[in-house]
């Protein structure tokens, strides 16, 4: 039986050969995945680990693919995307129980319905709770990872744990679930009574100030650089003459340099290129080497 039919008989998700990862992208970027696997709930992903062990196919996990560039070859093997059949948000007293695919506005909105803040300033983050609390995403000066209580996770070998907040090694952008692979199927997060309108307000001025100071008319993956300690890479790029700056059809953004727009049609070989030039401009102009905040996956 072909790896194709074994998956589609053994979990009760969706199963697609050859998937344009391009539609599962923000930057609307990235080639195709061999064999693209969104669960329908934790034992589909228990199964899709262990089939993709047993068969030694590697094995790919991505988000609502907010942060991340996908070589123009796309991924090799199993490719699992946590989204639709694992987007169930709980309350629990003042925690809120959520699967890693749902959606962070979700998140923040179910917990607003119940008196409970402490999520608002992810407003306006298009990521998925799990791709989120992996790369520990942060705005306005404030961590996911410092409101996560608990995770429960899929090893590679499909077996099932929990680890504490603590346990997770948070820090800038950061996670030690970078490393060790473990799939993130729910979080709870620890919030804090607030009333639905105050939530409101808040969120509304983070969605502002969004709207004010990003360049949201074209697909792009958020920041692209981290903050050096002390600076911000936007401000470094523009000093540097950066804004503008096109290869291809990928684009600096004139409205903040740390953002790269996709103008229709550009490839991940335009992108990874416009961010050399830009590190390399950086590097030239302040002697400052800049890291990358998002993601890549695939062949680069």
């Amino acid at each position: 039986m072909s790896v194709y039919l074994e998956l589609r008989a053994g979990i009760r998700g969706t199963v697609r050969a050859n998937e344009p990862l391009s539609e599962h992208t923000t930057w609307r970027i990235g080639g195709p995945a061999d064999y693209f696997v969104e669960p329908a709930g934790p034992e589909d992903v228990q199964f899709v680990t262990r089939f993709a062990a047993e068969r030694g196919l590697p094995l790919t996990v991505m988000g609502n693919g907010s942060n991340l560039l996908v070589s123009d070859t796309g991924v090799r093997g199993v490719l699992v995307k946590l989204g639709r059949g694992m987007e169930r948000v709980l309350i629990s007293g003042d925690v809120v129980l959520v699967q890693g695919g749902a959606k962070l506005s979700r998140v923040i909105r179910t917990a607003a319905e119940a008196d409970l803040g402490g999520l608002e300033f992810m407003a306006g983050i298009p990521a998925s709770v799990g791709g989120a609390v992996v790369m520990n995403a942060g705005a306005n000066g404030v961590c996911l990872g410092d409101r996560v209580e608990e995770v429960t996770l899929v090893d590679r070998r499909g077996e099932v744990g929990r680890r504490s907040g603590a346990e997770l090694g948070f820090r800038y952008r950061w996670s030690d679930l970078q490393t060790d692979g473990a799939i993130v199927t729910e979080v709870a997060f620890r919030c804090v009574p607030r009333s639905r309108t105050e939530i409101g307000r808040e969120v509304e001025r983070f969605l502002r100030r969004r709207r004010e100071t990003q360049p949201l008319e074209h697909p792009s993956a958020g920041c692209v650089f981290k903050n050096p300690a002390g600076d911000s890479a936007g401000r470094l790029i523009e000093a540097a003459g950066g804004k503008g700056l096109r290869v291809g059809n990928a684009e600096v953004s004139r409205k903040h340099a740390n953002f790269i727009l996709n103008l229709g049609g550009a490839t991940a070989r335009d992108v990874i290129t416009l961010v050399g030039q830009v590190r390399q401009l950086v590097s030239e102009k302040f002697g400052i080497e800049l890291g990358l905040e998002v993601n890549l996956m695939g062949d680069f």
